[in-house]
């Protein structure tokens, strides 16, 4: 969870994708995002699993506060009241998954008058939702967090004898419900640790040994795929300069 208060951008900033259902609600102001189709304006919206894949989407921030939150795919279900797979990797209204709800969550953070507060009221009203909400089978939960605690290495057929599952079953039901299927999950995993490794300086043949890449190429072909550049060039993009200030603490 952070927030971010923008009061002009002058270019766009590229999306670079990350392992997560993001949703940000708006205090105040819009921001316009193209994600191929043409720029739109959106208030508080949630955006699908690895959502920016390609460095197909922009944003522009225009005069915008918003507290954004990451949630992980195996309990966002429970918050947004649709399997995450609905969302395809793409941007959705909070106003059409929640109706008025939304739109009452955004003027309530707008009377508070500190982050610390916003988080707390994001965090308590998020805890409510998941309350009310559905869950992931357990095998796919338990394959999720497999797939992160490899740091997306896990192969999909260990994953599903663990669970004593067929690979096409494993296949059809985590993708149904976390809206991926597991080796696209655990190839945005992989991505996200090597994207992190790069901005941290580490060089990029040293990150694809790290990362279980079969070779520098490897890597280099999968950020150009997710991130739509090149590793030298991944380290300056802008947002996930951000992000790596940004998570997993607080950002004002």
């Amino acid at each position: 969870m952070a927030g971010f208060r923008v009061r002009s951008a002058p270019d766009p900033v590229r999306i670079v994708p990350h392992p997560s259902i993001m949703l940000l609600v708006e205090v105040g102001g819009r921001s316009v995002v193209d994600d191929g189709s043409g720029p739109r304006r959106w208030g508080s919206l949630a955006a699908g699993l690895g959502f920016g894949s390609g460095g197909a989407v922009a944003v522009r921030p225009d005069d915008v506060e918003c507290v954004e939150v990451r949630l992980s795919p195996a309990v966002a279900r429970r918050v947004l009241g649709v399997p995450p797979a609905e969302l395809e990797n793409a941007v959705v209204g909070l106003d059409d998954l929640w109706g008025r709800e939304a739109a009452l969550v955004g003027e309530r953070l707008a009377e508070l008058t500190t982050w610390e507060e916003r988080f707390a009221a994001t965090d308590a009203w998020l805890a409510r939702r998941a309350a009310e909400g559905g869950e992931p089978d357990p095998e796919v939960s338990w394959a999720w967090r497999r797939i992160v605690a490899s740091r997306g290495t896990a192969r999909v057929e260990d994953l599903a004898a663990e669970v004593g599952w067929s690979r096409t079953r494993l296949w059809r039901r985590f993708g149904a419900q976390l809206g991926a299927a597991p080796k696209r999950a655990a190839t945005l995993v992989r991505f996200d640790h090597a994207a992190h490794g790069i901005l941290a300086g580490v060089e990029p043949g040293r990150a694809a040994a790290d990362g279980g890449y079969t070779d520098q190429s490897h890597l280099h072909r999968e950020v150009v795929g997710f991130a739509g550049v090149t590793p030298a060039r991944l380290a300056a993009e802008p947002f996930l300069a951000v992000d790596d200030v940004a998570w997993p603490t607080h950002r004002r």
